[in-house]
């Protein structure tokens, strides 16, 4: 019995001092967290990504607004859609971006909060948006939204603001409408 328990204290001892494989039970305990938060990080680098790029898209949108060319090619919610889309790039999908063109009687009556999304059984956003280009010194309220989805559960932090794990991107544009050829 005394062989025994002297075996057994060597053995443990042994094990316990035995340094090898220590490398890769703490690359174990570590690399979970590592991957986790590398992940999050491209995860959040991809949202401010596609947010400049909605803001950029909006810009150019409210541009062509802003000098006519929308109001003079009497163009209409799908083909303005349509035509922002082209300035947006693969992390984006067209049938999902969201436009709310509102003509506003004064500056300080813009609404230019975040909108309640509405769904239906299905999923879909059932919103109706407005889309009113007005006339030259027309005040105009151009909302973009999309909801871009995010894969990262609940590691996501705050990242999935909707019901459904996306986030929604949302920019905004205001401005007086100047004066073109045909007003």
């Amino acid at each position: 019995m005394r062989k025994l328990a002297r075996s057994c204290r060597g053995l443990l001892g042994s094990f316990a001092t035995n340094g090898r494989g220590a490398a890769a039970i703490e690359f174990a305990l570590i690399s979970t967290p590592f991957f986790a938060i590398l992940i999050l990080i491209f995860q959040v680098g991809i949202v401010y990504l596609a947010d400049n790029e909605l803001e950029t898209a909006t810009e150019i949108a409210s541009r062509q607004l802003l000098t006519g060319q929308v109001q003079s090619a009497s163009l209409t919610a799908s083909q303005f859609v349509s035509a922002l889309c082209q300035n947006l790039s693969v992390l984006f999908q067209c049938s999902g971006v969201m436009v709310d063109l509102e003509n506003v009687s004064a500056f300080s009556s813009a609404n230019v909060s975040a909108p309640t999304l509405t769904y239906n059984a299905q999923g879909q956003v059932t919103n109706n948006w407005q889309f009113q280009t007005g006339g030259a010194g027309s005040i105009l309220v151009l909302r973009v939204m999309y909801q871009l989805p995010i894969y990262l559960g609940p590691i996501a932090l705050n990242l999935a603001d909707l019901p459904n794990g996306d986030h929604l991107l949302m920019t905004t544009s205001v401005f007086e409408v100047e004066p073109y050829q045909g007003s």
